[in-house]
């Protein structure tokens, strides 16, 4: 079994612990800017979730905004019981936190036919496949009446979480902080496991890994698995920000690409990488938004080719090699 340096490991979980205290003081500091600060959060929830599956099983995802879309559109439906197909048999409305529970399941179900059809590919032939499957899934939601056509769904009133009102702004930074948090303590759970010691084997070469007796198909359907249910629940936390949305936002290749490329930029095999890929973003597209018409677009492009000539393994790797060098020349 790989063991990892001990000061390492704990320089990890303190930086992780420092980045959730920074991230908990946001609302009392930039109060006002509440709609920026649940964004981003999101955001970094989601790239965390990807890199699950794109970074330490090395499966690199542009699908993902459908496993968005399944947690979005399933706590939406369930609490408009009008909206919901027949068959579904629902006499009233669901409370969210129930749809989010049924929105994960159906992700993690979905995950395991996607994953059982696909991973049996490989490169660049997993990529296309996954962006097959998330356009199937938006061509579905925009036909069928259910999914509100090209129009989306209205998100009701909900019913209140412990006497607190899902639609303030600051009771939905708490759900986003408590989905980075939640998404970051199952990042280090893994890092630390069995299943998280062979994702890495088995992303470094898949042949040698089952040389070695381990089945990659099954520990990339367990990372899938894991990642689509993260993605759902910020998913289902997405919807009661919005409180509305569209299949031509929510489900679009776009938000995929933009997803995947904070995971990278951040560094796709770290942990912390894909919240400092995030919040990068973030900023950059808030300053420059008034300055440049197509700002992300433009970001992106920039971001990407400077990670490509000068981090190929994203900012924190980036950081890593520069503190190596430094230990080495003291």
């Amino acid at each position: 079994m790989i063991s990892r340096p001990r000061a390492l490991t704990y320089g990890n979980v303190w930086l992780s612990v420092i980045l959730l205290a920074v991230m908990a003081l946001y609302p009392f500091v930039f109060g006002k800017s509440m709609n920026f600060g649940v964004s981003t959060l999101l955001l970094a929830g989601f790239a965390m979730s990807w890199n699950i599956l794109g970074g330490w099983a090395g499966q690199l995802s542009l699908g993902h905004a459908a496993l968005l879309g399944i947690g979005a559109y399933t706590v939406t439906l369930f609490a408009i019981p009008e909206r919901a197909p027949a068959w579904l048999g629902l006499a009233g409305p669901v409370a969210p936190w129930w749809g989010t529970l049924i929105g994960m399941g159906l992700a993690a179900l979905l995950a395991l036919v996607w994953g059982w059809l696909t991973f049996g590919l490989r490169g660049s032939y997993f990529v296309l496949s996954s962006i097959a499957v998330a356009l199937i899934i938006r061509l579905v939601v925009i036909n069928e009446d259910f999914g509100g056509g090209a129009e989306g769904l209205f998100m009701p009133d909900l019913p209140k979480l412990f006497g607190l009102d899902l639609f303030d702004r600051k009771v939905e930074y708490g759900l986003a902080f408590f989905f980075v948090a939640l998404t970051l303590l199952v990042t280090h759970m893994l890092r630390r496991s069995r299943l998280g010691y062979a994702l890495q084997a088995v992303r470094e070469d898949e042949d040698g890994a089952r040389a070695l007796g381990i089945d990659p198909r099954r520990m990339k359907l367990a990372a899938f698995v894991i990642s689509a249910m993260l993605t759902a629940l910020g998913g289902s936390i997405y919807a009661i920000y919005l409180q509305a949305f569209e299949p031509h936002t929510l489900l679009e290749l776009p938000l995929s690409v933009q997803i995947a490329l904070m995971a990278i930029i951040g560094g796709r095999s770290s942990i912390q990488g894909p919240i400092i890929g995030a919040l990068l973003l973030a900023i950059f597209g808030e300053v420059f938004r008034n300055i440049f018409a197509n700002a992300n677009l433009l970001i992106y492009g920039v971001l990407i080719l400077a990670v490509t000539l000068f981090a190929p393994d994203g900012l924190v790797g980036l950081f890593k090699r520069r503190g190596s060098k430094l230990g080495v020349n003291r």
